[in-house]
């Protein structure tokens, strides 16, 4: 295998270099290359981002691929970009008397600067919609009954155990659209404190940073003006004063996944929000392997990863960079790694292979969004996604967790293919994280393709879990996700590269494309 240059890598060390296999020696190539300190941690649509992408479509040619965007390799996405000024921003919760008790935006309080234009002001009342899920069909709908017009919709995190996290997770991923059609103001995200995934020290910094949405309005999910915010748990409780609820009785019945009441709240919220906008283009990146099948070759299976992270920040530990290594350099390597499996097979697969390097995963999965909306290939001809964001090989590869699994024919072929590689699939353990909406291979369920996602597996109660949860807890989305961080272990990490190379010419090869189980309720999904 032909091993590429990094370029100049900001992981020098005075240990001996490692002793690594072609394919692993190859895969921290490309992450050293794509998380250099240069890279300028790989802002959507910004100088470092383009480089790392120029990167990419040089590992495409290397490999004999052929380009597959609008563009060569590229398909640029126009985008506006919104940067709120949390500390120029304004809050307060108007008690029933009319007294007002301020809510410091940066600090007790976060407006989101994602999804679409904020409004300059708003003023309205709050009601809490419990976990704000629309699930008629399962027979739970927690809007049911409930005056939203012009309201602010309060939710808290988690949702009912005996529904599946998939289906929970969808529903809270087409909450925003669901709330504009009933006309609510806008939304405040609360959260556990036993579920919080990053602290609130580094969501007020991270804040600090745009966020994105596509130029293009009648792409976007959320109407233009609708407020979004979420509140730091220790400042939760203020919302409910007066009501007959406390936060932290909430917090237990949502640990437990046990029912929500729904009511009103007494105070109403008023905001000024003070934000500035600008247009910018960032492209995704595309190649292809054409397939040999004369008729199946017009099909695609395609293996995804995203290129974008979070650019310099505010620091940590005096590192401004946010590298993103794991998340989603990591991913990249794999989907080139794969590509390099496939193209070096005697004889080519049945369907052609896409693979797609999504920008703005982390302002909303607005590049596969808008790929799998307007794909540079025939509408119809994707019959499956296979996504990779932050597999995290920091443990020895005995299981793997294919998000996803549970919903179509894809979960059958990658427990077969697990078999034949010594590995086990395993569930979800933490199905209320919401992952499976939070990467990119949903903006393809969205569009009725069966779709899967892959990480390293753990399970509950582990140490595997606790290196998982300190993991996210110290380095994701932070600065030290980067070339530096001790555990990354790099032969474990490609052999998930070898398991999904493996599938995918499984589903390449396969007579029937992939279909949804009678039992998803993703089946009947897209245009």
């Amino acid at each position: 295998m032909m091993l590429l240059a990094a370029g100049g890598a900001s992981a020098g060390t005075d240990a001996p270099p490692e002793t690594l296999s072609p394919a692993a020696a190859q895969w921290w190539a490309d992450i050293t290359a794509i998380a250099d300190d240069s890279n300028e941690g790989r802002l959507t649509g910004s100088a470092g981002y383009l480089r790392a992408a120029d990167y990419v479509i040089a590992r495409f040619k290397a490999e004999g691929l052929q380009p597959a965007g609008t563009d060569g390799f590229l398909q640029p996405i126009a985008f506006e970009q919104q940067s709120v000024d949390q500390s120029a921003s304004r809050a307060e919760l108007i008690a029933a008397d009319g007294t007002s008790t301020p809510l410091v935006i940066g600090e007790e309080a976060l407006i989101a600067s994602g999804g679409g234009p904020r409004p300059p002001s708003i003023r309205a009342p709050l009601v809490f919609v419990g976990y704000g899920l629309h699930l008629p069909d399962q027979g739970y709908d927690d809007f049911a009954g409930i005056d939203l017009k012009n309201k602010i919709a309060v939710v808290l995190s988690g949702g009912p155990a005996d529904i599946p996290g998939t289906v929970k997770a969808a529903a809270r991923f087409a909450r925003t659209e669901l709330l504009g059609k009933l006309g609510a103001a806008g939304i405040i995200a609360l959260t556990t404190p036993h579920q919080v995934e990053i602290p609130w020290a580094r969501q007020r910094l991270l804040a600090g940073q745009p966020g994105m949405y596509l130029a293009d309005a009648t792409l976007r999910d959320a109407k233009d003006g609708f407020f979004a915010a979420g509140i730091d748990p220790e400042h939760s409780q203020r919302l409910f004063e007066g009501s007959g609820h406390s936060f932290a009785e909430l917090c237990a019945l949502a640990d437990a996944s046990q029912p929500l009441p729904r009511f009103a709240l007494i105070p109403q919220l008023q905001a000024t929000i003070v934000a500035h906008r600008d247009a910018l283009s960032s492209p995704n990146v595309v190649a292809k392997l054409t397939g040999r099948d004369p008729k199946l070759a017009a099909q695609y299976v395609a293996v995804s990863a995203h290129l974008d992270h979070l650019g310099i920040g505010a620091p940590i530990n005096g590192d401004a960079i946010y590298n993103g290594a794991m998340d989603d350099a990591s991913g990249v390597a794999t989907v080139l790694g794969i590509a390099h499996r496939l193209k070096m097979q005697r004889t080519r697969p049945r369907r052609s292979i896409l693979f797609l390097i999504f920008t703005a995963e982390e302002k909303g999965l607005w590049g596969s969004h808008y790929y799998a909306l307007r794909p540079t290939v025939p509408k119809g001809a994707i019959v499956a996604d296979l996504n990779f964001d932050m597999p995290l090989p920091l443990w020895p590869l005995t299981s793997v967790l294919a998000q996803g699994d549970g919903e179509s024919t894809l979960g059958a072929d990658a427990r077969v293919t697990a078999y034949d590689q010594h590995l086990l699939l395993v569930p979800d353990p933490l199905p209320d994280r919401n992952s499976f909406i939070r990467t990119d291979q949903f903006s393809f369920v969205r569009e009725g393709i069966p779709s899967l996602a892959f990480k390293f597996g753990f399970r509950k109660d582990t140490p595997e879990f606790q290196i998982e949860h300190e993991w996210r807890a110290t380095r994701y989305h932070a600065p030290s996700d980067d070339l530096l961080q001790p555990g990354v272990l790099k032969e474990e990490a490609v052999k998930l590269d070898d398991f999904v190379a493996a599938l995918t010419l499984r589903v390449a090869d396969a007579d029937a494309r992939p279909e949804w189980l009678p039992t998803s309720i993703f089946r009947g999904t897209g245009p």
